[in-house]
């Protein structure tokens, strides 16, 4: 049985309220949605999935709270482990940089062992650059909730849809 566990580091309440909704779509407990800063090694061990979101902040940098969260994941078993990331980021103002934040998070955790799940093709998204684009794909699902949030319920529910496949 797949137990699956939300964490999200969100400073304007954006990157936790789409936890939330995911959590939502996929009828998940209250329980299992966590802040990021609430990580410890012992609470990402007890899930198999992990659905890791972040906002991106600045010139393409990860929300606060991951900076510790990425160190206690990194010191955790994950090899049996699977993980999808989102990120919100702003495709205009920061077409540059647009949700970075995602991909520190995989390039920060792709040598634990743990498995990536949830890519998402870049065609149907405007940007100029991302370090969360790996062979034509976005490692995980960007949103952006300045420019495009009347696309975002659709995309989580395509998303939600595609995990459940994927973990099958």
């Amino acid at each position: 049985m797949n137990n699956i566990g939300i964490f999200y580091g969100s400073t304007t309440g954006t990157t936790e309220d789409i936890a939330r909704r995911i959590a939502g779509i996929w009828g998940l407990s209250e329980t299992q949605i966590h802040d990021a800063s609430t990580l410890t090694p012992a609470l990402a061990e007890s899930y198999n999935i992990l659905i890791l979101g972040t906002s991106t902040w600045g010139s393409g940098e990860l929300q606060d709270d991951w900076y510790e969260g990425v160190k206690i994941l990194k010191k955790t078993d994950l090899s049996h482990t699977s993980i999808a990331l989102f990120g919100c980021g702003d495709s205009d103002s920061y077409a540059d940089t647009f949700c970075d934040g995602i991909g520190i998070l995989y390039e920060e955790l792709k040598e634990t062992g743990c498995q990536f799940i949830g890519m998402t093709p870049t065609d149907a998204y405007t940007f100029d650059t991302s370090i969360a684009v790996v062979d034509n794909s976005f490692v995980g699902l960007p949103l952006d909730e300045v420019n495009e949030y009347g696309k975002t319920d659709e995309r989580l529910a395509h998303w939600v849809e595609q995990l459940k496949a994927e973990i099958s």
